[in-house]
């Protein structure tokens, strides 16, 4: 008998840039493919919303002005959020809010948007912006991307990273870094949506969703060869920047 899982979908009206909502498509689909199902809820500035039942949290990026809104109500459910990574929650959180996750985000201009402390590590607004295809050398094998941001993340001694940049900038124009990675939650810069392209990046997450539901046994393997061909095709793009 399938399970139904609870996906956390956080701010969709205020971060939703570079077609980040298939993420939650190719999540979705890929728990039906397997027999099990999805709800995916909207949590939203301001309207109430318990934390404490999702199974999986993902959120993506947006404009400086989207973090400014959706920042403070972040900060309001941090305790709720870092309660949900302490209990090993997979949480997958994209360009603005993965800074968001951090300890916060200043922009060129200044404003400092306070963060929830999920990953130890900061964010400023930097002059250039970073545009291409990213490819990752990470614990779970290649992982393919797109960047898009003048964002420069810098991890704290002792924080993981997501991955080593093989080819591509990632949190910054010196360290190599990718990411952060704290229990199940990885926080990333990287678009596509990054989910479809990389197949066992999903399931990973999915796994974990699963595991804490009492879903032990290995996911069916599914057939994946259109979205590898895709990861490929993108791997050997010619980078613009």
């Amino acid at each position: 008998m399938g399970v139904r899982l609870t996906i956390a979908h956080l701010y969709p009206r205020e971060m939703n840039l570079y077609g980040d909502a298939g993420n939650i498509r190719a999540l979705v689909q890929r728990l039906r493919w397997r027999g099990h199902d999805a709800e995916v809820a909207a949590v939203e500035v301001g309207e109430p919303f318990d934390l404490a039942g999702a199974d999986l949290v993902f959120g993506s990026g947006g404009q400086d002005s989207g973090q400014a809104i959706v920042g403070p109500d972040l900060l309001a459910r941090g305790d709720e959020l870092r309660a949900a990574v302490a209990a090993g929650v997979p949480v997958l959180a994209i360009c603005g809010l993965f800074q968001l996750f951090g300890h916060g985000y200043t922009p060129l201009g200044g404003g400092r948007i306070p963060g929830i402390g999920v990953f130890d590590v900061d964010s400023v607004g930097g002059g250039e912006r970073v545009t291409g295809n990213v490819v990752l050398d990470t614990a779970l094998g290649r992982v393919v991307g797109f960047e898009n941001h003048s964002g420069r993340t810098v991890l704290a001694p002792g924080q993981a990273a997501f991955g080593r940049v093989v080819r591509g900038v990632g949190n910054d124009t010196a360290s190599g870094l990718e990411g952060a990675r704290t229990g199940a939650a990885i926080g990333t810069y990287l678009h596509g949506p990054v989910l479809p392209t990389n197949p066992h990046l999903a399931d990973h997450l999915l796994a974990a969703a699963l595991r804490r539901r009492g879903v032990d046994e290995p996911l069916a393997p599914l057939d994946d060869t259109l979205e590898l061909a895709v990861a490929e095709a993108a791997a050997a793009r010619p980078r613009r920047t």
